[in-house]
Parts: structure tokens; C-alpha cells; sequence
């Protein structure tokens, strides 16, 4: 066994003292996240570990085997206790005889599928986590503690054209080879066999797909894993090729700035060609392993041949598609043309592909667009139904390119056969999965950008968007204030699952960024980062305000006068018009929600110039409506008085109403509560004789913006409790 200290291409994590003090489960699963932790072991999702205990069972006290393996759906980074199955060993070795008394048994028989359901009647304790395909692999191999991982470093050598004869050199007689197979019962049977004819073999190389080893004990197997992983690596790096590595270097890539300029240009044309059946998110991934792949001479060549490891490919789909564009003429429309060509090729392909490869009784083809697109100088452009879906596309494309440069390099890269790959991403197992899982939210393949998110009613729509399941982009004048805000979205849903992603792409479903709502360059560059996090935007909502105290004359400066219009008319309509050429570009369905103000309708002493700018933006909002038609919906909010949590309502603003209004209060008073109090005068000029706040004012807007309102375009929404003096006229 290789030393701890002496690992290069693995970390060797395991803790003797924190393993100690856990039970028998407990050491699984750490044994499961140290694998997890390090992507060189295994992709997101990917991989499955098991122990076999003995333990008593709950109804006859006595002491049974039983099976506890990674379930369904689980992630071996974050696995806990509730991810893993149990089930009772003696049960599962019971239904070797079903299966044997079946007529026609073997892979992708109907009763090797149909075994899957049987695991139901083995469950121990009523463990409600769902079994995985792969338990068979775990349940027949002849040992306490196994591990199945997909090591980039190992499955090159599984996916080499000769990996069978590699295996034997790297490795003798410690590990066993086994051709492709789909995971399923039989696998399970052919390899438990293996490893009961080979006494000595400590694990099995799963031709193109990955590992699988064992041992007696925990920290044994985890050793065993790292050290195979290890050997395999070593072996690889060996027989570097350097330079020539992909045949060298065909392209030169673009600089970050070049290439940040020529996405931001590219991606809502892009996102708008793939998200013809279905919208996108998208992630882009530009480190220099993957310019090293999109820019080589035999990029195209493999990128063609697509991926092994069925995980990368469930993802990835059969291939990506691939580009051959000359970074150096710089040329964005013939690279546009480029992609709108090849897409056509692709879908075309895709379908050819399901027309020659589907049985009679397989699934519906499945959306025909690339999920995965590289470009020379630029990398690669990985899509999915959210930003967690692509970031793990691009992890495990990722993952498929290292597997090809190991497999390149000591050897020739060996795709799956086509009609195994087939077989894999149109299973009927992986159909009734799809079905089970739960219907998208109304705005989970949306990007929403929020313009004032840092506070009040801006914030308010952030979080009630992010409910729906929105990307946000959390923008204000205040840069930190609109980063807490993305803060605490994340805090509450999670950054999501996949590590892949260059900069910005990186994110999860919230980024904060600055802005300044006047300033067009500022609004531009607010837009081109959106772009290179998600892709595109979907949706835009403004409630960047501003209002100016007026002196106890109720007059104000005149450039405050230009400041309240700056903000409240010119930054809606620079922020809308910024908007408009992505909107334009990818052609997709949109809305657009300014938050103006019932005191654009309400005529009083005051606030003359705040009421005048808001009525101006409400006439915005009806010819922003005409502007941007067919695509892009126009709505208006307007909100009255919300007080509580509002930036637009500093103490000089409270105290001016309180005077405005003869209401009382003393200098010496704290600002909510003097807040509070005018909320309450306002709240009994209203029917209902609420207090207006910022949730309800977000309740409206992503009313506004979602699909309940698709038909609504043009208008105004009063949210102001029912104050008589706005009421339409």
C-alpha cells in the first residue's frame, strides 16, 4: 500500500480517531463522503458503497446480515445516514432463485429489471430509501465492505481499446477484468462469481464504466480504493505526452477578457437555439484542461466517439457537440452560423441516432439539443433544466475528457457501442425515474434579475421568486446589500450539486452583484455577468427607487428634481433597454415588472417631483409594452406606502410625513418605532385598513411574471390596500 503522505493524484483524507468513535453505519458513510470529497475518485452522484453487518432484527430478536448500500438518487460527498438502504441478506440470496427459474434470464432481460422491484420485499427495519441498481454489484460480491467508484485515472484504463491487457499489466492478479455490461442483476451474478473463483483478487475492472474493490473493513477497502486509483494515475502520467497531448494544440486560445466579451455576446443567441423544446441554464467551463481538449487537433475526433462511464453520458447525452471555429478571426456572426448549422446537424444526428437504436417498447425521443458545446479558444458551454443540472454536465464532461487524454495516452480512446448507450439513456428503470420525479416549479428554468434586491421590496421579490425555484440575480446601488441578500437565498436553498464552472459560472441559484441604474455601462456589465452565470435572463424586475425629502416649503434642489427622474424613469428605461437586445437575441418568452407607484395616479402636495417621475414610469411601462411585443410581457407594480423594510423610507422621509400629516413624535424616538407609526396612519387611509409591506408587493410581481398572467401586458397593479384616490379612472 502506498504511503498516506506518499499520494499524488488521490487525498488520502481518513481520520483513525473520527472513525473511531462512529458505529458500524456511521463508518460507512464517513467512508463514503472522504470518496466523495475528492472528484478524482468519483463524479457528483456517482459511485456506491456498501457494508454488510450483522444486526438484530427489530420483529424476531434474532441476529441477521444485512446489506446497507448507497440508495437511489444519493451523492457519496453528501451522503448521510438516511441515503443509504438496508436490506437482509438472506433475502437478496433468495432471489437468485426467481431469477433462475425465469425462462430467458441475462442482461436487459424483462427479469432483470423486474428484480429491481423485488428489492422492495427485502428491505430491513422498513428503511424507506429507495435500492439502487447497483446493489447486486454490492450484494454478491463475497465481502464485508465494498466500494464502487468512477475514477477518471481508472476508467481510461477501462476505456482503452485494449484495457483488458492494460489491467493485467498495471495490476496483475489484484484486480479481475469484467466486459461492458449494463448494471443490473446479472452484472451483479458475473462479477460476484469472478470474485469467488479468484480468492486472491481484491476487485474488478468494469470495462468502460469504472471500479469496484473490497476488503474486510472500512478503512481497508478506503486504502485499497485510493491505492488502485493511485497506481492507475501513475501508470497514466508515465507515458505523458506533453504537448501532444489530443495531437497537440490546433487553436490558441482566447484572453479572459476576449473571451468573456465574445459570450456575452454569444449565450442569448446560443441559449435560445438549445431552448427550442425546452428552456436552459447554462454553465461555462474555461480552465485549461478543457482549452486544452476544445483547442487540440483531436478534439472533434473524440468529442464524435462521445463518452463511456454511463453516468458521464446520462448527462452529457450520446455526444457534444463540437464547433470547429478559428478563435482567431474573432468572428462572433460566423461563429452564430457555425452553431445554427451544427445544431441542425445535431438534433438530426440525435434523431437519426433514436430512430436506428429504439426498441419497440422504448420512451418518447427526448429533447434532440446538445446539452454539452465546445469551442476552440472559448471551452465549454455545458446546459441544463437548472444551474446545479448543468454544473454537473460540465463536471462530468469534465471527467469524460480526462478519461479520454488517459485513455489517448496509453492507449486508443474506446467509446460505448451505440446501441449500449441507447440502451442505458432510453432504460425503462431510468423512464419510471424520470416520471417519479416531482413537477418543476413555475420558474425553475428561469433567470430573474432584480434591480433593487439589496432591500425592502426588492429583497422581498428576490426571496418569492427563489420559492419558485428561480435563478436570481440579486442587484442595487449597495453591493453588499444585494450580496446579503444572495447570501441568504443560498443559505435557504443550497449552492446545488455539481463542482464545475470558470468564475462567475461557478455560482449556485443566487449571485449579488452592484449596480448603477443610470449608469448604461454599469447596466451593461451587470447583464454580461448574468450572462456568464446562467446564460441568459428570463425576467426583469426594477424597484430601484428614489425619493428626496422636500423642505418644510415643500420644495426640492433641481438636481434633486434630475436625480429622482435619473432613477425612477431614465434607469427603468437604460435597464429595460439593456435587457432588450438579450431578450432580442434569444427569442424567447420574458417579463419585464417596473415598480412604480399609486402616487403616480394620486395628485398631492408634497412630493412633487417623486409623484410626477412615477407617473412618467407608469407611462414607461405602457410603452415599453408596445416596444418589446410579442416576447417580452411589460407590467407595472405599484406599490403604496410600504414602509417597513423599505430603504425609500429613511428617518428624514418618516419624519417629513409625520409632519406632512400632523401626526406626533419626538426627535428622541427610534426610527421604527416613528416608522410604525406612520405605517399605521397610512394603513387606516386604506379600505382594508392593513399595512401594506414588501411581501405583498412581491406576492404581485411574481404573479406578474408568471405563467398565470401570460396573456397580461400594458397594465398597472395597484397593491395599496385599496386607496380610494388611485382607483382607475
Amino acid at each position: 500500500m502506498t504511503a498516506p503522505s506518499d499520494y499524488r493524484h488521490v487525498s488520502y483524507l481518513w481520520d483513525d480517531e473520527v472513525a473511531a468513535g462512529l458505529d458500524p453505519v456511521g463508518r460507512l458513510v464517513y467512508r463514503s463522503n472522504l470518496l466523495g470529497q475528492d472528484l478524482r475518485i468519483t463524479n457528483t452522484g456517482g459511485g456506491n458503497t456498501s457494508s454488510k453487518y450483522m444486526e438484530t432484527d427489530p420483529l424476531t430478536g434474532e441476529t441477521v446480515e444485512v446489506l446497507w448500500v448507497k440508495g437511489s438518487g444519493g451523492d457519496l460527498r453528501t451522503s448521510k445516514r438516511e441515503n443509504f438502504s438496508s436490506l437482509y441478506m438472506d433475502r437478496i440470496r433468495q432471489l437468485r432463485a426467481i431469477y433462475d427459474a425465469a425462462d430467458e434470464k441475462g442482461v436487459k432481460t424483462a427479469i432483470e429489471d423486474e428484480m429491481v422491484g423485488k428489492y422492495l420485499h427485502c428491505v430491513y427495519d422498513l428503511n424507506p430509501r429507495a435500492s439502487s441498481i447497483d446493489t447486486p454489484l454490492h450484494a454478491f460480491i463475497p465481502a464485508a465492505i465494498v466500494d464502487h467508484t468512477h475514477p477518471n485515472a481508472v476508467i481510461a484504463i477501462a476505456a482503452a481499446e485494449d484495457g483488458e491487457a492494460l489491467t493485467a499489466e498495471i495490476f496483475g492478479d489484484q484486480l479481475g477484468w469484467v466486459d461492458w455490461q449494463r448494471p443490473g442483476f446479472d452484472l451483479g451474478l458475473v462479477m460476484g462469481e469472478a470474485a469467488e473463483a479468484n480468492p486472491a483478487m481484491e476487485g474488478i475492472m468494469m470495462g468502460g464504466h469504472g471500479l469496484i474493490n473490497w476488503a474486510g473493513d472500512d478503512k481497508a477497502c478506503y486504502d485499497l480504493s485510493l491505492d488502485i486509483i493511485e497506481k492507475a494515475a501513475l501508470y497514466i502520467e508515465s507515458r505523458d505526452k506533453g504537448a501532444e497531448t489530443f495531437g497537440g494544440q490546433k487553436y490558441a486560445a482566447l484572453g479572459d477578457d476576449e473571451r468573456e466579451a465574445l459570450l456575452a455576446a454569444l449565450l442569448p443567441a446560443l441559449r435560445g437555439m438549445v431552448s427550442q423544446e425546452n428552456v436552459f441554464v447554462g454553465t461555462v467551463q474555461a480552465d485549461e484542461a478543457i482549452l486544452r481538449f476544445v483547442n487540440s487537433h483531436d478534439a472533434s475526433r473524440l468529442a464524435e466517439l462521445g463518452t463511456s462511464c454511463p453516468d458521464h453520458f446520462l448527462r452529457t447525452k450520446i455526444k457534444p457537440l463540437y464547433v470547429d471555429w478559428d478563435p482567431k478571426t474573432k468572428d462572433v456572426d460566423a461563429l452564430l452560423g457555425k452553431l445554427a448549422s451544427g445544431l441542425a446537424r445535431y438534433r438530426q444526428d440525435y434523431a437519426d441516432y433514436y430512430d436506428t437504436h429504439k426498441h419497440p417498447d422504448s420512451p418518447a425521443m427526448r429533447d434532440p439539443n446538445p446539452t454539452v458545446i465546445l469551442i476552440p479558444g472559448v471551452g465549454m458551454i455545458a446546459w441544463g433544466k437548472n444551474k446545479s443540472e448543468s454544473r454537473v454536465t460540465a463536471e462530468f464532461y469534465n471527467c469524460a475528457v480526462e478519461v479520454m487524454r488517459g485513455a489517448e495516452t496509453v492507449s486508443r480512446y474506446a467509446a460505448l457501442p451505440k446501441q449500449e448507450a441507447f440502451d442505458i439513456e432510453y432504460w425503462l428503470l431510468e423512464e419510471a425515474k424520470l416520471r417519479r420525479m416531482p413537477p418543476e416549479q413555475e420558474l425553475a428554468r428561469s433567470v430573474v434579475v432584480v434591480v433593487g434586491a439589496g432591500s425592502g421590496i426588492g429583497r422581498a421579490i428576490a426571496h418569492r421568486v427563489a420559492k419558485e425555484g428561480a435563478h436570481v440575480v440579486c442587484a442595487d446601488l449597495n453591493a453588499e446589500a444585494a450580496q446579503a441578500t444572495a447570501d441568504e437565498l443560498t443559505g435557504i436553498y443550497g449552492v446545488g450539486i455539481g463542482v464545475a464552472g470558470t468564475g462567475i459560472s461557478a455560482c449556485g441559484p443566487a449571485i449579488g452583484l452592484g449596480v448603477d441604474a443610470g449608469d448604461r455601462a454599469s447596466v451593461r456589465a451587470l447583464f454580461d455577468q448574468t450572462l456568464l452565470a446562467y446564460g441568459g435572463i428570463d425576467h426583469l424586475v426594477v424597484t430601484a427607487g428614489y425619493y428626496y425629502p422636500p423642505d418644510a416649503s415643500g420644495q426640492i434642489p433641481d438636481e434633486k428634481w434630475d436625480t429622482t427622474f435619473d432613477v425612477n424613469v431614465k434607469g427603468a428605461y437604460i435597464v429595460a433597454d439593456e435587457a432588450r437586445r438579450i431578450w432580442e437575441s434569444q427569442g424567447l418568452p420574458g417579463s419585464l415588472v417596473i415598480a412604480t407607484s399609486v402616487n403616480g395616479a394620486v395628485a398631492k402636495k408634497g412630493s412633487l417631483a417623486y409623484d410626477t417621475s412615477k407617473a412618467a414610469a407608469n407611462h414607461l411601462v405602457r410603452e415599453l409594452a408596445i416596444e418589446l411585443a410579442p416576447n417580452v410581457r411589460v407590467n407595472g407594480l405599484a406599490p403604496a406606502t410600504v414602509v417597513t423594510g423599505s430603504s425609500m423610507f429613511p428617518r428624514e422621509r418618516v419624519i417629513s410625513g409625520l409632519q406632512k400629516y400632523g401626526l406626533p413624535f419626538e426627535e428622541w424616538e427610534e426610527t421604527e418605532a416613528l416608522r410604525d407609526r406612520l405605517a399605521a396612519f397610512y394603513a387606516e387611509r386604506t379600505l382594508t385598513k392593513q399595512a401594506i409591506l414588501p411581501e405583498d408587493q412581491a406576492e404581485a410581481a411574481y404573479l406578474l411574471m408568471s405563467g398565470a398572467l401570460a396573456k397580461t401586458t400594458g397594465q398597472i397593479l395597484n397593491v395599496d390596500g385599496g386607496l380610494v384616490e388611485a382607483f382607475l379612472r
